[in-house]
């Protein structure tokens, strides 16, 4: 996906407030002013002015002060901003159990990961889209018999149980669900996958679901539930992608992700502990509280 389409896409979930923020960037910079209701119409700005240091600032704000920004606008800088942080950095912490961390040296790899804008962008996308969680009721044939059954965006057995149910060209879109999920449980709540340890039978589920062979199944089961659902979310991406009848530019980033889940997960856990978690003003609740 090229700069100028990816730019379009922020276009398209920004709002004229968000680009009032935006365009009042340029004025930090004591250069030409710039027209807010122009940005929708040039991607390619608008894609600079979210890369601008600046941009961080003029959409959280001081202390205390309040801005007219989307959830999806603090989510964009708060990527831009963990991309310029990654920079510099010489390790990243690293999750061992609640509460506990351990320095990795993988910054290098965050900072490949986050030089690509289209990757930039679909995590920006993948945290807003969990702002508002679906969940709902359907009706799935088990023992000869149709039962109801409930299903969940933010429990990854429960919306498995939707393949089951679902028209064939329905599935590419429940495997891509799955892959989302996944990926931001264990990155913005990678203490809650580590202490809820997915029994026995629940990780079979999800291990079947992914069509995964008996060994597989079972030496993934076996394992840290963390390894087991980076696994499961990068196979799920890829999935979606084989089964889906178009592949599009942005069914296309969700495969480049498949290739670098650990990454993509390790810059959302660093994006939680320094934005989306924050004391006071967390932009997620824990999955059951």
């Amino acid at each position: 996906m090229d700069r100028f389409l990816v730019g379009s896409e922020y276009a398209n979930h920004l709002t004229d407030a968000d680009l009032g923020l935006l365009a009042s960037v340029a004025a930090e910079d004591a250069g030409p002013a710039v027209d807010a209701s122009a940005l929708r119409s040039d991607p390619a700005a608008l894609l600079r002015l979210l890369e601008h240091p600046g941009a961080f600032r003029a959409v959280l704000g001081g202390p205390g002060e309040a801005v007219p920004a989307s959830p999806f606008l603090v989510f964009a800088v708060a990527v831009q901003r963990a991309a310029a942080e990654l920079a510099s950095a010489g390790h990243v912490p690293e999750r061992t159990g609640p509460r506990q961390r351990v320095p990795l040296f993988d910054a290098p790899a965050l900072r490949d990961f986050l030089a690509e804008p289209a990757r930039r962008l679909f995590l920006a996308e993948l945290l807003g889209s969990f702002t508002r969680v679906a969940s709902g009721r359907y009706r799935a044939r088990v023992g000869g018999r149709m039962r109801t059954r409930r299903f969940s965006e933010l429990d990854p057995v429960r919306l498995a149980g939707l393949l089951e149910a679902v028209p064939e060209a329905e599935r590419p879109g429940v495997y891509r669900r799955l892959g989302d999920v996944t990926l931001f449980l264990t990155g913005v709540f990678p203490d809650y996958v580590t202490s809820r340890a997915f029994g026995p039978v629940d990780a079979g589920r999800l291990l079947r679901a992914a069509g995964l062979p008996g060994p597989q199944r079972e030496r993934l089961a076996a394992g840290p539930a963390i390894e087991m659902l980076e696994h499961l979310g990068a196979r799920w991406y890829r999935i979606a992608c084989e089964l889906a009848p178009v592949r599009t530019a942005r069914l296309a980033v969700a495969g480049d992700v498949a290739d670098r889940f650990r990454q993509a997960r390790r810059v959302l856990n660093h994006l939680a502990d320094r934005y989306l978690l924050a004391e006071g003003q967390p932009w997620f609740s824990a999955p059951g509280s």
